[in-house]
């Protein structure tokens, strides 16, 4: 079914994009047979800033079918962002999230919108295995889900992502939160609703290469504990209580040894291994500190989540500035592949 461009659609598939040009082709081709399940869609493509020419091969679907729409940024943001701007755009009863690089499979949205119309708000795809990652990637995932339940505030389901179905109610939720260092996974649960996972397969990678380095990993992983979790800051109040007891025991048993049996405690050695423990132990809190206190400067800077340069197709009036807090839109710009204007 086709929807006019200021119709609502049943459903929206959100897929954030960077240097996905080769794929999106393909993805295109699988993924409008698969929404035969619904009565109407739209596709959005938020462009994080590419350099090849995702945006171009996105005016061509868009021209051959007015349903594929794109949001492209001034810069690159990061897909955290990008998918806020997809939740931001998004115009659907309901919406899929998911990657534009076919390792999450088009087919498995119908068993979404199954459980979607069951009545279920949060519906999120679960990894059956992990057989197409690397063993340090399986190793890093395994340890990072097992920090999150030891450390986080609320439950991370092992193997959720970011391919999910979110019904309307879940979605205006989500935009509410405009936090600048964001963990989509962390905001998916802590957003609760009816939820329900569904086993799905992952799927190599049609094109390219991955965007995640190892670094940016174990950033990712750092924002997700630190955005849900006090435990780092509140860890160092019990580490400094149990070396203040070890220091006074460490005093009186030099005390005794000295009065009672005559022995001279040690000096040098022992100062300077004492000196050279706190301030390591010093640095590390502070580094902690550094952390959430950074977090507290991005965000009472209030700038806005991210900028649009271009916007393809979809209906009039759509918002291109991402808000920094309770007002969801800021500007507007034509509904046909109109910049912003700066």
């Amino acid at each position: 079914m086709t929807i006019q461009a200021d119709e609502t659609p049943e459903l929206s598939v959100i897929i954030p994009v960077f240097n996905e040009g080769d794929n999106l082709r393909p993805l295109a081709a699988r993924l409008i047979p698969a929404l035969a399940c619904v009565e109407s869609f739209e596709i959005v493509f938020v462009d994080d800033g590419s350099r090849d020419n995702t945006m171009e091969v996105a005016r061509e679907l868009n021209a051959s079918d007015p349903r594929i729409t794109a949001v492209s940024f001034s810069r690159n943001f990061g897909k955290e962002i990008a998918i806020a701007a997809g939740v931001d755009a998004a115009r659907g009863r309901g919406a899929v999230i998911m990657d534009a690089d076919l390792q999450h499979p088009p087919e498995a949205i119908a068993l979404f919108v199954e459980k979607w119309r069951e009545g279920y708000q949060n519906i999120f795809g679960v990894r059956r295995s992990r057989d197409t990652d690397s063993a340090a990637r399986k190793w890093l995932t395994a340890h990072f889900y097992r920090l999150f339940r030891t450390f986080g505030e609320i439950g991370l389901p092992e193997g959720a992502g970011d391919f999910r179905l979110l019904d309307r109610v879940a979605l205006d939720a989500l935009k509410t939160l405009r936090e600048q260092a964001r963990f989509s996974k962390g905001l998916y649960a802590w957003i609760g609703f009816k939820s329900i996972g569904v086993p799905f397969d992952v799927a190599e990678r049609h094109a390219g290469e991955s965007k995640f380095s190892y670094r940016k990993l174990t950033r990712f992983a750092l924002d997700g504990l630190v955005s849900f979790s006090t435990v780092p800051l509140k860890v160092w109040t019990y580490f400094g209580m149990a070396i203040a007891a070890f220091a006074l025991a460490n005093a009186l048993y030099y005390v005794v040894e000295t009065l009672i049996w005559g022995v001279s405690a040690p000096g040098f050695a022992t100062l300077v291994v004492s000196i050279t423990f706190f301030a390591g132990v010093q640095l590390i809190s502070l580094g902690v500190l550094g952390e959430y206190i950074g977090r507290v400067f991005a965000e009472v800077k209030g700038r806005p989540l991210y900028l649009v340069q271009e916007r393809v197709g979809g209906p009039r009036g759509a918002a291109v500035v991402g808000a920094p807090a309770k007002s969801v839109s800021a500007n507007t710009v034509s509904a046909n592949t109109e910049k912003a204007k700066f």
